[in-house]
C-alpha cells in the first residue's frame, strides 16, 4: 500500500494525515504483538510501537498549536495494515514481520516528504527529522529480523 501521506498542499492536512498514519501503525503494531510468538520479538514491537505513541502525542500538539482537529484513531487504511498482519500470521512470525516492514515503508515515505514540506516551521521539520530516523530503524529492524526468522 502506497501512501500519499506528505503531498498535502497546506500543513494542517498534513498533521491530520499523519495522525491518522500512526493511529493505524498503532493498531497494526497491536495486532502484530497479539500475534507474534516470540517473546522477544513481541518486546521490540512493543518498545516501536512506544515510538508512534510518542509521535501522536507531538502531532497533537501540533494540530492543537495550529487550531485544527486531532483524529484520535486510524482510518480506513488501518483495515489494510492489519489485515497484512492478519494473513501473514498464517505463515509465521517472519511473514509477520515482514508485513510489519511495509507498513513502515510507508511511515518512512510520509516522514521524508514531511520534513520536506513547504509550510513547515523548523521545530516541525526537527520532529519529522526526528520520526522519520525512528521509522527506518524500525523499517530496518523489521527486515533484518524477518529474513532471520
Amino acid at each position: 500500500m502506497a501512501t500519499t501521506v506528505g503531498h498535502e498542499s497546506d500543513i494542517n492536512k498534513l498533521v491530520q494525515d499523519l495522525l491518522y498514519l500512526e493511529h493505524d501503525a498503532i493498531a497494526a503494531y497491536d495486532s502484530a504483538i497479539d500475534k507474534l510468538d516470540n517473546e522477544a520479538f513481541k518486546s521490540q514491537v512493543a518498545s516501536f510501537r512506544d515510538d508512534h505513541y510518542a509521535h501522536v502525542s507531538t502531532l497533537k500538539n501540533m494540530a492543537s498549536e495550529l487550531g485544527i482537529e486531532a483524529p484520535a484513531e486510524g482510518d480506513m487504511k488501518q483495515m489494510l495494515t492489519t489485515g497484512k498482519v492478519a494473513l501473514a500470521n498464517l505463515m509465521g512470525d517472519g511473514a509477520i514481520l515482514k508485513a510489519m516492514k511495509t507498513n513502515e515503508d510507508d511511515t518512512v515515505t510520509a516522514y521524508d516528504r514531511a520534513r520536506q514540506h513547504q509550510d513547515a516551521r523548523p521545530e516541525s521539520i526537527a520532529f519529522f527529522e526526528k520520526a522519520l530516523t525512528d521509522e527506518q530503524r524500525h523499517r530496518t529492524w523489521f527486515e533484518q529480523s524477518a529474513a532471520a526468522a
